[in-house]
């Protein structure tokens, strides 16, 4: 983050913050409380770590108003109502002030097929494919390697890391980032049994995702079988996620590493899941549900809230009778206790 020199009065005002100290300070990287320096900016975003505001050598530090006297007696300091919020649109202005931005035109090493159309004001980066009837919006980057299908779309600003594939008919809004390795588009996994074989259904759909969408390095989305794969706009996924066919993801629905959505699923808006959180198929689950890292969601939640739990596996007989046990143990303990007062 060097190269970037800043008066810590231009950056409270960028932040929409009260400023508190010399406002002719300057920083130059943005650094954690306990790693910063005399030319640092810092935040602090949870009060159990307020203690380091005493020790930090950060030159201004960004604080919630329950920490205002205590950032006060230490020197400059940015009070904002959410500083992990400010901080975060602080790095958002700090990279726009140092990420090279490619120019705008086509690699002589790119392909690009007869009827795309590409806009004057986007980059296609070196070894990049563009097939026929495929639309690049204005601003949009098309990393190296990448590949966009027949007819696929990429929306006005988005970027598309290096080795990028989004398949044919698949469509990108607006001001989307898709990170390194991800495949948008490839068949869902879709098999009629026959005889012991398995005879593959053809998956006729495509993908389609919404404005300020992004996505994590080698996380895949499926397109659908006869209808399309749905991301709405605001979803984020970490890296290693699998989306499966026909599912729709609602929308800012944010989900962690490893997270598996399998085929037909329907997650409702503002949902997150942790890491390795599993969703079967064919499931509803509404608006504001909370999955913990590792659950796995065999029936739908139709009440928003947090759900979490893990089963061991077992013969399936044996899984199914413990479960239902399981489920069944709140009651069991309040006659037990009935039976002891009895006693």
């Amino acid at each position: 983050m060097s190269g970037v020199r800043a008066r810590v009065a231009d950056l409270a005002r960028l932040l929409g913050g009260e400023l508190l100290g010399d406002p002719g300070i300057e920083v130059q990287r943005i650094a954690p409380l306990e790693a910063a320096d005399a030319s640092s900016i810092s935040f602090l975003s949870h009060p159990r770590y307020q203690a380091q505001l005493t020790t930090t050598l950060a030159a201004c530090v960004i604080v919630g108003p329950a920490a205002r006297d205590v950032a006060a007696a230490r020197g400059a300091a940015i009070v904002c109502a959410d500083p992990y919020l400010a901080f975060a649109r602080l790095t958002q202005w700090w990279a726009a002030q140092t990420r090279r931005v490619p120019a705008a035109g086509v690699h002589a090493s790119a392909v690009v097929e007869e009827g795309a159309l590409i806009a004057a004001s986007a980059s296609i980066g070196p070894l990049a494919c563009i097939a026929r009837g495929a639309r690049i919006g204005p601003g949009a980057l098309i990393g190296s390697h990448a590949s966009i299908g027949e007819d696929a779309e990429v929306g006005p600003g988005t970027r598309l890391a290096p080795h990028v594939s989004l398949g044919a008919a698949c469509r990108i809004g607006a001001r989307g980032i898709v990170h390194s390795g991800v495949v948008i588009g490839a068949d869902g996994f879709g098999f009629a049994p026959d005889q012991g074989r398995w005879e593959k259904i053809e998956q006729l759909g495509a993908v389609h995702i919404g404005d300020d969408v992004e996505i994590g390095a080698n996380t895949c989305i499926d397109r659908g079988a006869l209808q399309d794969t749905v991301l709405e706009d605001g979803v984020k996924l970490d890296n290693l996620v699998q989306i499966g066919h026909n599912v729709r993801v609602g929308a800012h629905s944010a989900f962690a590493g490893c997270v598996g959505v399998a085929g037909s699923a329907r997650i409702g808006r503002h949902c997150t899941a942790g890491g390795g959180a599993i969703i079967l198929g064919h499931l509803e689950i509404v608006d504001h549900v909370h999955i913990s890292a590792a659950t796995l969601i065999t029936r739908s939640i139709h009440k928003p809230g947090v759900y979490s739990g893990a089963f061991p596996f077992d013969d399936n007989a044996a899984w199914e009778k413990n479960a239902a046990t399981l489920r069944q143990l709140h009651a069991l303990r309040d006659r037990l206790r009935a039976l002891e007062r009895k006693n």
